[in-house]
């Protein structure tokens, strides 16, 4: 076993539709994070109920898990690498007993340890014990960080929780509403948040709602959850969305909703939709199943081509497939094969054996596409790897001709805001036309949905963040970031 290598993703061995591929090899934006709560006075299975919602949510990060759990007299945390089924057994979850939990699965970023960075991040301050759970990124944390350790601060962890902590720390006089009031008027950036004290459960969404966060009920159990899928898992109902800026404190005497007063333009991540979460989510109540639909049939109606066939790219590409399909009155099929057993690292095979190394991934239905003309339908293309590779084994498996349908438009930046993305330089449409994309994937032909059509299916113009396919950030950027930014969109805009 000594003398076998171990890979994430790479040129060669593409993770097919898949978030918590590591690093910037991934051929798909990968979301960072999910967060799950559950205050239950009369629940007294809260861990289990949080393991089965973290498995809903495993999509959102698979590097490392985590849940704590409350009794009113403090509060227990069990983390660590790897899934939620690699980090929890029926042991563990027998010994965290209590009536509050809050969950969190992580996607590490490139560099990163999934070890250091797991969470919930559990920490002791003047009013008692504290977990945090956090989905997204502050984009001012490195001048925070410097402002609150020039006043006595240690961080170890690197982790905007920790930097979380230490600013309601430094407000512990203000209750711990007043103290996250005081903090979000400090932060800037995208996130959601699960927070848990020894008797409440917090739930926070940025000003701009640009993570996904929602309120569910499942008897006389509160939920929050980065998506209503894990309350249809756990069968609770959906009660509604946290609004930008909400804070909605629980505890015993119920939900309590709070505001904090920055006045900003909702723009909610439009890549929920795109990509990052499940299809039987609701979010701001827009089912993502159905909005995927509407963008395959609006491509249909912006961009209709001549094929025999519509086939997806599983799984993220069946539902605007079915849209496409549909649009155009045409026949609709699998014609490619996910194999749902391979796990996210394998052993590289030697030269001779990459294209068998990609097949166990995604494979061609040979009778299907033989002498067809076939149109493959995926959500997304951002390094261009992926299509590169599944355009050729149509073609090897005999199709006639291969026309690739994205229901998105081209990702041409990157996004500073919690996701992992490549930098603009991998990012294929960030620098090639789409003749030079087709060309490069191999394709017959490469269509994109608009922008406009995107926001059509989606039945709003505005409230989105499309910073990834319009270069227009809403959030304020990193300051570290901001120069490269510039320089990047000047490039770009003299290469236009």
């Amino acid at each position: 076993m000594h003398n076998q290598q171990f890979v994430e993703s790479n040129d060669e061995l593409v993770n097919f539709g898949s978030p918590g591929v590591q690093g910037s090899k991934a051929d798909k934006l990968v979301e960072a994070c999910g967060v799950f709560g559950i205050f239950g006075e009369e629940c007294q299975d809260v861990t289990r109920l949080t393991y089965y919602a973290l498995y809903a949510l495993q999509h959102r990060g698979q590097e490392a898990a985590g849940i704590a759990v409350a009794d009113g007299q403090g509060i227990k945390v069990h983390k660590g690498p790897g899934l939620v089924s690699d980090v929890f057994d029926r042991q563990i979850i027998a010994s965290l007993k209590g009536k509050i939990a809050i969950g969190h699965v992580l996607y590490a970023k490139e560099g990163k340890t999934p070890s250091m960075n797991a969470e919930p991040l559990l920490c002791n301050y003047l009013h008692g014990s504290l977990a945090i759970a956090h989905n997204g990124c502050f984009t001012n944390a490195k001048e925070l960080k410097s402002k609150l350790a020039g006043k006595g601060s240690v961080f170890q962890a690197g982790i905007d929780s920790e930097l979380l902590a230490n600013l309601l720390a430094h407000y512990n006089g203000q209750g711990i509403v007043g103290a996250l009031q005081k903090a979000m008027q400090e932060i800037i950036g995208s996130y959601a948040l699960v927070i848990m004290t020894d008797r409440e459960l917090i739930g926070v969404r940025d000003p701009y709602g640009n993570r996904p966060l929602c309120i569910g009920k499942l008897g006389d159990a509160y939920l929050l959850s980065s998506e209503s899928c894990a309350f249809e898992v756990l069968g609770a109902e959906l009660v509604r969305d946290v609004e930008p800026g909400e804070i909605v404190l629980i505890n015993e005497k119920g939900l309590h909703s709070f505001h904090c007063d920055n006045h900003v333009e909702r723009a909610l991540c439009v890549f929920e939709f795109i990509y990052f979460a499940r299809p039987d989510s609701d979010i701001d109540r827009i089912n993502v199943m159905e909005a995927r639909r509407a963008m395959g049939r609006q491509l249909a109606k912006e961009k209709p081509v001549d094929v025999d066939l519509v086939i997806p790219v599983p799984d993220s590409g069946i539902a605007g497939g079915l849209g496409y399909a549909e649009g155009i009155n045409c026949v609709f099929e699998m014609g490619l094969i996910k194999n749902r057993y391979i796990a996210r690292t394998f052993i590289r095979p030697e030269q001779s054996e990459r294209e068998i190394g990609v097949r166990l991934k995604l494979n061609p239905v040979t009778k299907l596409v033989k002498g067809k003309k076939v149109g493959i339908v995926d959500d997304s293309i951002v390094r261009g790897t992926t299509s590169k590779k599944i355009v050729q084994m149509l073609r090897n498996s005999g199709a006639k001709e291969v026309h690739m349908l994205i229901t998105s438009p081209p990702v041409i930046a990157p996004c500073y805001y919690g996701i992992d993305t490549s930098e603009r330089n991998q990012l294929i449409a960030g620098q090639k036309s789409l003749e030079e994309i087709r060309e490069y994937i191999g394709a017959d032909s490469l269509s994109y949905l608009s922008l406009e059509g995107l926001f059509h299916a989606l039945g709003q113009r505005g409230g989105f963040c499309a910073a990834c396919l319009n270069d227009q950030y809403p959030i304020d950027i990193p300051s570290d970031r901001k120069e490269e930014a510039k320089e990047e969109k000047k490039c770009r805009a003299q290469q236009d």
